[in-house]
């Protein structure tokens, strides 16, 4: 299994998100949904039309899943930015549907190992090497970090034992190490 990085870099993820608007709007938005949720990608795929919209059609404020790994309910709320492509996104959708539909069966998710073939291509499309379906978590991760810089929350949010298993994680620990490199010299 290939240890795969946080998107550091903003533009490289607008180069990203362009890269899957090319493949239609299903791929772009497992991506988008997934760096704004920091879900795991077993719990993203399950999402569906309920999940994010009341039975009148209005869009919900937040997400309640039973988290496949842990188990545990974990609720949070849709982003302002996400709220609107979701709300659009889905606005054509029925009861029951699933977000990210297979095109293979009736209304059966994409599995796991298509989500990674889709991220992984785009990522190689615009020079990202290590990268997977976990990359959008640690983005989500690293990129709250950098703005609130605090770690004890993100811990909450990942459900992580330690803070030093959240900044590993998303890769603070190995920016820290490498940082401490660059400025040394004998």
């Amino acid at each position: 299994m290939n240890f795969v990085q946080p998107i550091r870099d903003k533009n490289k993820l607008e180069e990203i998100k362009k890269e899957l608007k090319k493949n239609g709007t299903r791929d772009y938005m497992l991506f988008n949904t997934n760096i704004n949720t920091c879900i795991r990608i077993s719990d993203l795929l399950k999402l569906n039309y309920d999940d994010i919209r009341n039975k009148d059609g209005s869009m919900k404020s937040h997400i309640s899943i039973i988290e496949k790994k842990t188990k545990k309910n974990k609720k949070f709320p849709i982003t302002n930015g996400l709220f609107a492509e979701l709300d659009k996104y889905t606005k054509n959708m029925y009861a029951g549907e699933y977000l990210f539909k297979s095109q293979k069966g009736n209304n059966r998710p994409i599995t796991a190992s298509q989500a990674y073939r889709i991220i992984v291509t785009a990522g190689n499309n615009v020079g990202l090497t290590e990268i997977g379906t976990h990359t959008m978590r640690k983005t989500f991760g690293y990129h709250h970090y950098q703005q609130y810089h605090d770690v004890a929350l993100l811990q909450e949010i990942f459900n992580h034992s330690s803070p030093s298993i959240t900044l590993r994680y998303i890769g603070i620990s190995q920016d820290e190490i490498d940082k401490s490199y660059y400025n040394f010299s004998l």
